[in-house]
């Protein structure tokens, strides 16, 4: 009774910060953006992450990490995916300068749509031809920039289980470029922001955890099925985990 007296209030100050705080940044980022340049999108990154970081902490949302951070390298990050909160709270939880392969639709969104575009690599995963260039953009930003940042479930889970199926592309790159991948969940963001409508927003504990690496050297393309359940399998084990103890 409490939660549903106060969760209006709450959903309007959530809403409220965020879109005066992206107002405000707006017109940096324009500035910031002409050129569109790997040093561009690093400064707009960074003033993302720690953004983002200041933002869940004001809405009692603060982000807190466990396990152990990978070691230095580039790394292809596969995180789940089942809240609208997935995409800002990556910032804070990732350490270091990525790129996330984002839905194109997004891009449409007012205001928020134009930094949307400058921060991901944007695919349209009806189409054939739209996936095929996301992951030549993938492959570049990976060689020239850094890590890249995948969700494999491709949209929010709305299943009954910890995960639904992967994609193929994560595991794919990662035979390609030979890269390691490094496993990340977010337990709790269903629960902070639910994905079934867009004022379902309650404060508290919002983790990420860090799985082990793993490692795709060596690798040929007929191990790809193997590669992507077994990191399925890691992320499925740590996600049931975490709801057990809920």
């Amino acid at each position: 009774m409490f939660r549903k007296i106060l969760q209006p209030f709450y959903t309007a100050y959530v809403l409220l910060t965020f879109v005066i705080s992206i107002l405000i940044a707006f017109p940096f980022f324009a500035l910031i953006s002409i050129g569109n340049k790997t040093a561009a999108r690093k400064v707009m990154y960074y003033i993302i992450r720690y953004w983002a970081i200041v933002w869940l902490w004001m809405i009692g949302m603060r982000v807190k990490i466990s396990g152990k951070r990978p070691s230095a390298g580039r790394y292809i990050i596969v995180v789940n995916h089942i809240s609208y909160l997935d995409t800002i709270a990556i910032f804070p939880a990732i350490p270091g300068y990525f790129r996330a392969l984002g839905k194109k639709e997004i891009s449409k969104i007012p205001v928020f749509g134009f930094i949307y575009k400058q921060a991901v690599i944007m695919v349209d995963r009806s189409s054939a031809h739209s996936r095929a260039k996301s992951l030549r953009l993938l492959w570049r930003v990976l060689k020239n920039e850094g890590n890249i940042v995948i969700f494999p479930e491709g949209t929010f889970n709305e299943t009954t289980h910890a995960l639904k199926g992967f994609y193929d592309g994560a595991f794919r790159l990662a035979i390609n470029t030979q890269t390691a991948i490094f496993p990340m969940v977010l337990p709790d963001t269903i629960n902070r922001w639910h994905y079934s409508a867009w004022w379902k927003l309650w404060p508290g504990k919002n983790r990420a955890v860090y799985l082990p690496a793993v490692e795709a050297e060596g690798l040929t393309m007929d191990k790809l099925p193997e590669l992507k359940q077994r990191v399925f399998k890691m992320m499925e084990t740590e996600l049931k985990k975490h709801q057990r103890a809920t």
